[in-house]
Parts: C-alpha cells; structure tokens; sequence
C-alpha cells in the first residue's frame, strides 16, 4: 500500500513540475516575441520588466534573469541617453549576476557583461575607454572560449570594430573579417532550445552589408 501510494505522489509531482515548466516555457516565448519585435526603448524596456517578473516567479532560471538584463542593455543602447547610461548598466548588471549565479562560465552571460561595460564607457568614451575597453572586450573573448560555437561574441566584436575609427585599429576592413565569421557561426549555431538566445544575425548582416 504504502508503494502505491508513493508512486502516486511521485507522478502528481511529475505533473505539477511539468505543467510548471510549460507555464514557465510559455510565457519566456510570449516574451522572447516581443523582443524580436521591439524597436523603441520604451519596448526594450517593457519587454526587460517582463523577464525580470518570470525571474522573480521562477527564481532558479538563469534564462529569465539574463534576458533581464539584455533588455536592459539594449533599453539603454536605443535610449542613447549618457547621463542614464550608469544606472541602466547597474540594473542589468545586477540582474546578470542573478543569471551567473545560476549558470557558471555561460557564453551568452559573458556577451551580455560586454554590453553592460560598453555603456559604461558610452558616458564618455575618451575618459573611460581605458577602464571598460578591456572590460568589454575581455567578456567577448571568454564568451568565445567558453562556446567557440556561439556567434554572438563575434558579432559584438565585428560591431564594435566597425564602429571604432580606423586610426585606432577599427573600420571596415577589420571589421569584415570578423563579422563574416559570426555569419558562418550563425549558419552552423542550433540553440539548445527553443527559448535559448537566437539575437544578432540580423544586425550583423546589416553591418556587413554596410561595410560592402
């Protein structure tokens, strides 16, 4: 008797952790299509409110917590507010470290840490660059050792030189290379789920065909 009802409680509890995984699975894509779609930041922003709601329901998912923070990020890139920039950069990095709390030496929170450092440096390139350059670009070259697969890093990377001056090593012509590489990566990348990032092919090609 006593089996029988140890088997019964186990598949109710089968049940409830699936049904919660559903809930939770479904509301990240209702979520993950508004980013895709999002163009403003007012939508960047409401879209990291979002994420950052599922997180706090669901607090052992890295993924709520890290597209938090992306949003965040780009909230604060389409903003283009500098005076802002610092506090932006703070909310998502604080929701970011929720994500590597929860999922260690992950190439998508590293390219997400290179963002943050990036809008740092935004408040005033020339005075900051010194600080959050290597900051930045330290991130990217662990998101590509920690998933060589990942074409992200080498998104960032490419855009990042294309939007540098040439008398500082940017431009086109480094830029290219590199951003052809993250094309080949995106061909070849299949995410491990379907709520796993999938962002920046778009953007990639866009530079790229700016740089033709």
């Amino acid at each position: 008797m006593k089996k029988i009802f140890f088997s019964f409680v186990m598949i109710i509890a089968a049940f409830s952790s699936s049904a919660q995984s559903e809930k939770f699975t479904k509301a990240m894509l209702a979520n993950i299509t508004k980013l895709d779609s999002a163009k403003t930041a007012d939508e960047y922003l409401s879209v990291a409110a979002g994420f950052e709601r599922i997180a706090n329901a669901e607090k052992n998912q890295w993924l709520a917590y890290y597209y938090a923070a992306y949003g965040q990020a780009l909230y604060g890139f389409v903003k283009q507010n500098t005076e802002s920039y610092d506090n932006i950069a703070d909310k998502a990095a604080a929701l970011l470290n929720s994500a590597d709390s929860l999922q260690k030496d992950n190439s998508e929170i590293s390219c997400v840490k290179s963002m943050i450092a990036t809008l740092h440096l935004l408040v005033n390139p020339y005075q900051r660059y010194m600080e959050y350059g290597p900051i930045s670009t330290q991130a990217l070259d662990l998101a590509k050792k920690q998933d060589p697969t990942n074409p992200r890093p080498y998104y960032l990377t490419g855009q990042t030189l294309k939007n540098t001056p040439e008398q500082f090593g940017g431009g086109c012509k480094t830029a290219k290379p590199v951003l052809e590489q993250a094309i080949q990566l995106y061909d070849a990348f299949k995410p491990v789920s379907e709520i796993y990032p999938h962002w920046g092919r778009k953007t990639t090609e866009d530079n790229l065909a700016a740089c033709k």
